[in-house]
């Protein structure tokens, strides 16, 4: 061991060490229990940032551990290597986004190395890889010959510069986020994989999860949505029904009028004769298909001019055209009940459309009770004018004049009335079903998975369209179908679109002339089922093979939160489609799942002459703090001129208070920046960024290497005996197993790793405390750093690998268990009280731990200041709780 510690050497020599010894490869073996340890794939953008840090370490960690207690351990990593970002990057830098991707993830991989991260490197895999995406697009041409692969037209989200489709999220205050153009909603032909064949197994599956986050098993359900409803017909004159679905069936004699989306049919039909209704549904288009934009954005319609035929009153209702409706979700139309539904309450409010209420909620029902008891309902003016009524007929006013959502018993419903939602559900449903105008459903909010993207790079989606035989699945010895990589950009379109030489090629069936599809998939694909291809890598033949099935399912899944529905929700989907394939037999994807909270930093920023506020970065920060510690005010170094403080927030490029990982390796180590990602706050909590933070894990593992190199100094230390311990170093190494306890239970069932770097502190504390250079003294010693260094491996792995080489004289720290815990060591020959008088604290004492009540009591009074207290008064209570207290009662 050299002095002082120095990380970049200490670092280098054990990754060098790893390498040599391939120490993280791993193969099946049936004979070992296995353990699957992954985090998500990084997308590769070229620099880590502070998240993916901790949600690696995390992973290291987890995966170090098990590895010591005897596991199979597989950590596998890759890149998730296809996206928009790459294409924007090429065309902003006139590259090609191949040579973009390929060289970010030659600096990422080499930034992975340096923080130790054990990885199996030779699983890994990039997404844009022909070798990698050629099964994704095998399952796919099979999926299409099941039916559960389709082309249809979709309502989408379409940037009329950029000439693609948008997610919802790439919708910013109804423009595109990149170009700034106007969104419109616009048909086209997509892709689809019918998930929701699908959605009552992943909502059942969801039971079984129970090493998953309530929190996002409830969002996946409420993504999935299954709801009973009814699906009605309302007739339309001259014309086909018009079907809705409702699961309120209760306040059907209470709908106004009917609304469909502005690219429903009857809405595109009533246009062809209206030059203002044909502007509104133009305009209503160009609202984005956001779920939640929907929800705020104002509401707006304009009547068809034609009537639907309401199934039981059989009077004629109102159809209107409203962008409230979207085309792409249930029927595209839905009927209006503005008595008990907000929004249609706001839309019906502002076109001066009736509201009829056909639910009387149980407050309304006890207002109207309680007034009841006090006088004659039938006389409104007396009920008005007495004073202690008021207040209950402006409730009951502001009830029966605004919009009740709630569930209740119905009125001015016919015959209906009196009737609860569960009689009123089965009753209208018997009555629609047997005239033939509706019928029982379950549905579901989840929709299928539109997965083509109008860019390209992306893996290209395997379809031939010829002329003759239509949309036909390119044959699977033809596999893959390669996107070229050495391209040139003109302008936004995808190169691939704008090759006639790519398109063009033979149709399979016919031999006729037919083009290739030029739509990419969504980049959802290639991320559903990485995890499984980790598994068999060079599998050559077969998207996966026996070996999937010794792997899957995943132990233990990390990530963001942020992917808790739709990645999550994917993957699960894709490992269903992946069984019924035949390709394994795993259910589910992901047995247990943590999800990390983010890394947060503060935020300062000034505004320009606009308003617009521009962030800098807070190393370039210079704070004025109040007697607290508590910042007061913040200045620019450059120009010593103020700076507005800002809250905390995500470190992200947009508010400019990242923290280069980079940067804190070259100086202060890997082990450093690992050490501070898992000791500053529980994993699935929000860490907030600390520089002195970061210095305090550097003192702490500058002291650790000090105590080991003075205590190997001193020679080798002697064998332990047990028996020859003192009372001294008995506690101290009861401390040091209870320790080892703490620890496991720490890194293997809770997952707290802040926790455990604390009590392994809280040891190093005790242990340097004592200057025992006796011959017992220093085999506990060599036992409590020994036992140090394998508890802290999974943490800082080459600190320890160093230590342990120093401690133990070259043995591989990596070939080492979990240290087991002596429960011979953790009995206590005594035990410490503490004594209270009336149940006021008033001494402590030690007792022997085979002490019974009586000899406890004794030594309480004994005490000299319990003794002051209880004074010679009369005891009229003794308590003793073991292990913990007296309480002397007087």
């Amino acid at each position: 061991m050299s002095e002082p510690y120095q990380p970049s050497v200490v670092e280098q020599a054990a990754q060098s060490f790893w390498a040599e010894q391939g120490s993280f490869e791993v193969r099946e073996n049936p004979g070992q229990e296995k353990y699957y340890c992954l985090s998500m794939f990084p997308y590769p953008s070229g620099k880590l940032h502070m998240g993916h840090v901790r949600n690696y370490t995390i992973g290291d960690v987890i995966s170090r551990y098990q590895r010591m207690l005897g596991k199979n351990v597989l950590q596998p990593i890759g890149f998730d290597a296809f996206g928009l970002p790459a294409e924007n990057a090429a065309i902003a830098n006139n590259t090609q986004p191949a040579k973009w991707t390929y060289a970010n993830m030659a600096y990422m991989r080499d930034q992975l190395k340096r923080l130790g991260f054990a990885y199996d490197w030779s699983r890994e895999l990039a997404t844009c890889d022909p070798k990698y995406y050629r099964w994704e697009q095998l399952l796919f041409t099979r999926l299409m010959k099941k039916g559960l692969a389709y082309r249809k037209n979709a309502v989408v989200n379409w940037d009329p510069v950029d000439q693609t489709v948008l997610a919802n999220e790439q919708v910013v205050d109804g423009r595109g986020w990149r170009s700034g153009a106007v969104v419109e909603r616009k048909e086209i032909p997509q892709w689809f994989l019918k998930i929701t064949d699908y959605a009552q197994e992943l909502l059942d599956a969801l039971d079984t999860l129970e090493g998953w986050p309530d929190a996002v098993k409830t969002m996946q359900r409420n993504w999935i949505g299954r709801s009973e409803g009814l699906e009605l017909q309302f007739g339309i004159d001259g014309g086909e029904p018009l079907t809705v679905y409702t699961t309120r069936p209760d306040t059907l004699m209470g709908v106004t009028y009917v609304a469909v989306a502005a690219e429903h049919p009857l809405a595109l039909k009533a246009a062809e004769a209206n030059a203002e209704l044909a502007a509104f549904l133009k305009d209503a288009s160009r609202s984005g298909v956001a779920e939640a934009e929907m929800e705020t954005m104002e509401k707006r319609g304009m009547p068809l001019g034609i009537s639907a035929i309401h199934p039981l009153s059989g009077e004629p209702v109102p159809v209107w055209a409203a962008n409230f409706v979207l085309m792409g979700y249930g029927t595209g139309a839905v009927m209006a009940v503005p008595a008990h539904d907000e929004r249609d309450f706001e839309f019906a409010t502002k076109y001066g459309l009736p509201i009829k209420r056909v639910i009387r909620s149980a407050r309304e029902a006890e207002l109207m009770a309680r007034l009841a008891t006090v006088g004659d309902l039938s006389d409104e003016d007396d009920f008005v004018d007495a004073p202690a009524n008021q207040p209950l007929m402006k409730e009951l006013e502001a009830i029966r004049s605004g919009c009740t959502t709630e569930h209740g018993l119905l009125i001015h419903s016919g015959e209906y009335d009196g009737l609860d939602f569960e009689q009123a559900f089965e009753a209208i449903t018997a009555r629609v079903e047997r005239e033939g105008k509706g019928n029982r459903r379950v549905n579901f909010r989840l929709r299928d998975w539109g997965v083509s993207r109008q860019r390209y790079w992306g893996c290209p989606i395997p379809v031939i369209y010829c002329p003759k035989c239509d949309a036909v699945p390119v044959p699977e010895d033809q596999l893959p179908v390669v996107l070229p990589e050495d391209v040139a950009f003109s302008g936004v379109q995808s190169p691939i679109k704008a090759d006639p030489a790519w398109r063009q090629c033979v149709c399979p069936q016919c031999g006729g002339p037919a083009e290739r599809e030029t739509d990419t998939f969504d980049t959802f694909m290639e991320s559903s089922w990485y995890f499984a291809r980790y598994a068999c890598p060079d599998a050559d033949t077969a998207m996966l093979d026996a070996r999937a099935d010794y792997w899957l399912p995943v132990d233990q899944y990390i990530g963001g939160i942020e992917h808790a529905i739709l990645h999550l929700l994917y993957a699960r989907f894709y490992q269903k489609l992946m069984r019924d394939e035949g390709l394994t037999t795993a259910g589910e994807p992901f047995t247990n799942l943590l999800t990390q909270g983010m890394v947060v930093k503060e935020t300062y920023y000034r505004e320009d002459a606009s308003g617009k506020k521009l962030w800098i970065n807070p190393a370039d920060v210079e704070l004025e703090l109040d007697a607290k510690g508590q910042a007061v005010a913040a200045k620019l170094v450059a120009d010593g001129a103020p700076v507005t403080i800002g809250g905390v927030e995500k470190m992200s490029k947009s508010k400019n208070n990242g923290v280069d990982p980079q940067a804190l390796i070259d100086q202060y180590g890997a082990d450093t920046v690992r050490l501070f990602a898992m000791f500053a706050a529980p994993p699935e909590q929000s860490l907030e960024w600390r520089d002195d933070g970061v210095e305090g894990s550097s003192r702490f593992l500058k002291r650790l290497w000090r105590a080991v190199q003075a205590h190997v100094e001193q020679g080798a230390a002697p064998a332990l005996e047990v028996s020859a311990l003192n009372g001294e170093q008995k506690a101290l190494r009861r401390k040091l197993h209870e320790t080892i306890a703490k620890v496991g239970d720490d890194y293997g069932r809770r997952k707290t790793f802040n926790t455990a770097i604390a009590a392994v502190m809280e040891l190093m504390n005790e242990a340097t405390r004592r200057d025992d250079a006796s011959a017992q003294g220093r085999a506990l010693q060599q036992e409590i750093w020994e036992a140090v260094t394998l508890m802290l491996q999974p943490i800082v792995p080459h600190v320890t690998h160093t230590l342990w080489t120093s401690l133990r004289g070259g043995d591989d720290l990596l070939a080492q268990r979990w240290p087991m815990v002596d429960e011979s060591a953790l009995v206590r020959d005594e035990i410490a009280l503490v004594v209270q008088v009336n149940g006021k604290l008033r001494g402590n004492i030690s007792v022997p731990a085979s002490a019974d009540k009586d000899a406890i009591i004794a030594a309480a009074l004994a005490d000299e200041n319990v003794a002051k207290f209880v004074a010679g008064q009369p005891i009229k209570k003794q308590i003793v709780v073991p292990g913990k207290l007296v309480n002397l009662v007087i």
